[in-house]
């Protein structure tokens, strides 16, 4: 699995919590938006994140 930037803003638009996390992340750490996109893929997708399904759905979609 790959990291996808728009497959990830849909996965942000789908599900509120993610989409807290990312401005939350934004403030806090001063992070620009594609950074705070990028970290939110590595602590709750990559690997075996608790979005995992939702981000392969999505995945799925696309091809």
């Amino acid at each position: 699995m790959k990291y996808n930037k728009s497959i990830m803003l849909k996965l942000i638009n789908e599900h509120r919590e993610l989409h807290d996390e990312l401005k939350k992340l934004k403030a806090e750490m001063g992070l620009e938006k594609s950074f705070a996109i990028k970290a939110l893929y590595h602590s709750h997708v990559a690997g075996d994140g608790p979005y995992i399904r939702d981000y392969q759905d999505l995945e799925n979609l696309k091809k």
